[in-house]
């Protein structure tokens, strides 16, 4: 196996991770037609890349006389690992930082054919091109530099984490709010509608107990209907001024997440993150 001390590695891992930030960025960047900040960290690093690049050195190192085998094992491997992350992710967050599901041969949106045969492809590149350079390079540096540069990286890479962290924790609560308000909104609105359509008769039966809470403040039907509506009216817009506080307090805080994941989907919460990312976009064109 590699003969590399732990500082090496943890270089190599945060190298990889602003590499592949360059590369996704750029990508992502090509394809909106705009400079796109890329990934879950608000600084320049994609912890998946980094992750992947260690996992295709190792998984690989058995195999490096056999392309084929290489190559494979990169498939293997890689898919594995996009797979339990993209789980792990959804499951704690609510939402998806990337989504296969409208690609053929695709497994629940994680994975899918032409991603796992990219990553074999990558392995060759990172283990035959890149990493023998990246290799050198990094050997080339003193000891006690590189360990430097190194614990400063672990500083800065663990503070961003923990905020990007907070924030995608508070995102997911947000939206889990957004959803019982309007959930609360349509049965309210419900509730409203049969009111306004029963007639005075149909009515008549279901306002006594109504009109006995209110002491008999209500002396007629038409009364207790007039206060039962005002009621759930004023219920409504408090649920309605929630919902907007909800949504400001998204573009105030979350709008980076949106703008360096712009493909970010959720099943649960689709609707509403398509609400939000366009009173987003709505915001900035103001």
């Amino acid at each position: 196996m590699f003969q590399y001390t732990i500082v090496q590695w943890l270089f190599f891992f945060y190298f990889y991770c602003f590499f592949g930030w360059c590369f996704e960025s750029a990508y992502v960047s090509i394809k909106e037609k705009h400079f796109v900040n890329r990934g879950f960290m608000k600084g320049p690093f994609l912890p998946l890349y980094g992750s992947g690049a260690i996992m295709m050195l190792v998984v690989s190192k058995p195999f490096e006389t056999n392309l084929v085998l290489v190559y494979l094992a990169g498939c293997v491997g890689a898919t594995i690992l996009e797979y339990v992350t993209g789980v792990v992710m959804e499951a704690i967050f609510r939402v998806r930082y990337w989504d296969y599901s409208n690609q053929k041969f695709q497994f629940q949106g994680h994975i899918c054919l032409s991603s796992s045969l990219t990553w074999g492809a990558l392995t060759i590149l990172m283990t035959r091109l890149i990493h023998p350079v990246v290799e050198a390079g990094v050997l080339a540096i003193p000891s006690m530099i590189l360990s430097i540069v190194t614990y400063l990286l672990t500083a800065v890479l663990f503070a961003d984490f923990a905020i990007s962290f907070k924030e995608a924790l508070d995102m997911r609560d947000v939206l889990v709010k957004l959803e019982k308000a309007k959930e609360e909104i349509a049965r309210l609105q419900k509730r409203l509608d049969v009111v306004i359509a029963l007639t005075n008769e149909e009515l008549s039966g279901r306002m006594d107990e109504f009109v006995e809470k209110t002491g008999g403040l209500a002396g007629t039907v038409e009364e207790a209907k007039a206060q039962l509506l005002a009621q759930m009216k004023e219920h409504m817009t408090t649920w309605e001024a929630k919902k907007t506080l909800l949504a400001e307090h998204i573009e105030k805080r979350m709008g980076l997440l949106f703008k360096h994941n712009p493909s970010m989907t959720s099943k649960r919460f689709e609707e509403l993150l398509e609400e939000l990312k366009k009173r987003i976009v709505e915001h900035k064109g103001e």
